[in-house]
């Protein structure tokens, strides 16, 4: 294995691009997975287990949190979701990078787990709040009752932009994302994704010492 994989977590509020940019950045390297979640909730028509989501009772989610099988989870609307940490341990083991799509509360979680140092949190803000407003109204996904609601509540998703390790100001979207390909890029040679370093150092070491 030249490398291990990274965590690669993206946050921000609805309308700041976020989405867009996780899916240029998946079909720039097609071989980062996506995290796929788990969720108590019950499937809704056309989702596939394993696929959407890993759909489990209340009881095992639980089991889970409590083995220390869930890098991040939270109770959202009386259903628990969370990150299974078996197919992103697997993923990283192997050398591909798993992207998250959670806010700061997840983010926090995972950075704090036992693969947090395999993370890159990056967090996207807006160029401005009305900036922010108007890209959810071009978006004619929502009423103005969702609209609002999702601007009360950016600025507490906001507030939280200094607790990751990169922040992207997305004003250009295609200059966001040639920054966020470099962030990576960079990411993955820290000396901590490069578990091969050490060996190669004796190697190299012995070399010197067969040389005297």
């Amino acid at each position: 294995m030249t490398r291990r994989g990274l965590l690669i977590i993206l946050s921000s509020p609805s309308g700041a691009g976020k989405s867009t940019l996780s899916r240029r950045l998946r079909t720039w390297d097609p071989e980062i997975a996506f995290s796929v979640s788990a969720t108590t909730r019950a499937p809704r028509d056309g989702e596939v287990d394993g696929k959407d989501y890993h759909f489990l009772s209340e009881t095992r989610f639980k089991q889970e949190v409590a083995a220390g099988e869930m890098l991040e989870h939270a109770h959202v609307f009386g259903n628990f979701y969370g990150s299974p940490r078996g197919p992103v341990q697997t993923a990283i083991d192997a050398g591909r990078d798993v992207l998250f799509d959670i806010d700061w509360q997840g983010a926090q979680q995972i950075r704090n787990s036992v693969l947090g140092p395999h993370t890159l949190s990056i967090f996207i803000l807006p160029p401005s709040i009305a900036e922010l407003h108007r890209r959810l109204e071009s978006r004619g996904q929502d009423t103005p009752d969702v609209i609002a609601r999702r601007m009360q509540k950016s600025w507490d998703e906001i507030s939280h932009w200094d607790g990751y390790d990169f922040v992207l100001i997305n004003d250009d979207l295609d200059e966001t994302e040639r920054k966020l390909k470099t962030i990576v890029e960079a990411t993955r040679l820290r000396r901590s994704q490069q578990p091969g370093l050490t060996d190669h150092v004796r190697r190299l070491q012995q070399e010197f010492e067969d040389r005297s």
